[in-house]
């Protein structure tokens, strides 16, 4: 699932104001409670549409013809964008709720299915030329089964290609918190904060984990790491909100990865 990045990485970037975190075992991302206001946001903002997706996409390069999984596809806009762009997409998400919204946005014949990242995926071996990660492994504590699953539905040769929490913004954030000695960068820990959206409070969950344990994770699935990028906003974000981005031109606030199936 895409996650809410201006309430999520707000003091990391400083967009806006920092939501409340708290520690405490994780809990279910119910993005059924608030999927209508979730997608509206991340449609038009900053973060996702002017900066996670554009860098998506511009990873993925020319897609015509390839066949593409989007694990964790929310309610479809990154899938709507590499279809436009004449890739053939399916998709999976957890949330049913989510899942309706992308149907709704891409068609009854979309090939949509709910399923759970890290669990067996409803997909034959070698399937799929390229699968998009967009913003969920960092919901996930134990990245093997879910790469392992990734990797198997991949054809020789194919891409992952992955967005995740960037771990020295996630440190940064802990650090000016006064939670240096509760999240430390080394240790792969769980963190939550509440999102507030469309009048309805949900407890989200992450994980933390240093930049060589998700290289590690990957090597570790058989994939090899092509390309690691920390790029700019779309620069249609510089007439959209200028104020903030004459601020910060450049913010730390994801990590993007191609990965190759060798």
């Amino acid at each position: 699932m895409i996650s809410n990045e201006p309430q999520e990485h707000a003091s990391s970037t400083g967009l806006t104001s920092a939501s409340t975190v708290t520690g405490g075992r994780p809990q279910v991302n119910d993005y059924n409670s608030f999927a209508e206001a979730y997608t509206a946001e991340n449609e038009t903002n900053l973060i996702n549409a002017h900066y996670e997706r554009p860098a998506m996409l511009a990873l993925a390069g020319d897609v015509a013809g390839r066949r593409i999984l989007d694990a964790g596809c929310g309610s479809g806009p990154l899938s709507a964008a590499l279809r436009d762009r004449g890739a053939v997409v399916s998709g999976f998400d957890a949330s049913a709720g989510m899942l309706e919204l992308a149907r709704r946005r891409l068609g009854d014949g979309a090939d949509l299915r709910v399923a759970d990242l890290g669990r067996p995926l409803p997909y034959a071996d070698d399937t799929f030329d390229d699968v998009v990660a967009s913003l969920v492994l960092h919901y996930l504590e134990d990245w093997g089964p879910a790469l392992a699953e990734l990797r198997r539905v991949l054809k020789p040769g194919g891409r992952l290609i992955a967005s995740v929490d960037h771990p020295f913004a996630i440190n940064l954030m802990h650090r000016q918190a006064g939670r240096e000695t509760e999240y430390r960068y080394f240790d792969t820990s769980n963190w939550s904060e509440e999102w507030t959206m469309g009048g309805r409070t949900a407890l989200m969950s992450f994980w933390h984990r240093p930049l060589h344990a998700m290289t590690e994770a990957f090597t570790g699935a058989g994939f090899r790491i092509t390309t690691i990028s920390e790029p700019e906003p779309d620069p249609a974000a510089r007439e959209l909100f200028p104020e903030v981005i004459a601020e910060k031109p450049r913010f730390l606030c994801f990590l993007f990865f191609v990965l190759h199936a060798d």
